[in-house]
């Protein structure tokens, strides 16, 4: 079985911030499409499957799919309304592979995944809020095991404007070339750094074209 972690705790930020994403969830029946995610589909596939890290796992697409595939899957969300609708979808499905996908509620902004513990680490469309001392990231990037990948995928945003009016900031969210330029090239190995047209349709409200992307592997 895969790594569990406690459940999310800790300042009441926080707390509001799994309250406004279990609302987020309730709010539609079904929030995302069911498929994984294009740009996983195409960097993982290939890789020799082991312990998969799924940050921000949603309603489970890309963490099953990764099971469907031979991997070991922690599937880590803040939402519990998001982790009950993932296994249930599971437990939907009667097969083997669904067992391998261990759900797992924790905001891994303030309780580290443990070290060295995954094969691949995939964040997708995560919004990970930049710190000063990088403490959350440097969490994530200590938790890809030597000779394992970290897939970090996101919205383009470049060119578009703080809004005020609702608290946002492009600039306060991580992006893969940014964190592409903290990785130590002793450690790192960077296999894509870029930006690619989406293959997708941009989500519900939104006008995004193109995704960012990293992928590298960690070397020592």
């Amino acid at each position: 079985m895969t790594q569990q972690f406690r459940p999310a705790t800790g300042p009441v930020g926080i707390q509001e911030s799994a309250e406004s994403w279990d609302a987020m969830y309730r709010s539609r029946e079904q929030v995302f499409s069911g498929a994984p995610n294009p740009v996983l589909v195409g960097e993982v596939t290939g890789l020799p499957p082991g312990q998969a890290l799924d940050v921000g796992c949603g309603e489970g697409a890309d963490a099953l799919w990764l099971a469907r595939r031979g991997w070991q899957v922690t599937a880590v969300d803040v939402s519990q309304v998001a982790l009950r609708r993932a296994a249930a979808t599971a437990a939907d499905l009667a097969t083997d592979f669904a067992d391998r996908v261990a759900w797992a509620r924790a905001d891994l902004t303030a309780t580290p995944p443990p070290a060295e513990a995954f094969d691949l680490v995939s964040v997708q469309y995560f919004p990970l809020r930049r710190e000063p001392d990088h403490t959350a990231l440097r969490g994530l990037l200590r938790a890809v095991a030597p000779g394992g990948t970290l897939l970090f995928v996101s919205h383009d945003l470049s060119g578009l404007a703080p809004r005020p009016e609702d608290g946002f900031d492009p600039a306060d969210y991580y992006e893969p070339d940014g964190i592409a330029r903290l990785l130590d090239p002793a450690d790192w190995s960077v296999e894509s750094n870029e930006t690619r047209p989406r293959t997708t349709p941009p989500p519900a409200g939104t006008h995004h074209t193109h995704d960012t992307v990293l992928r590298a592997r960690r070397v020592r």
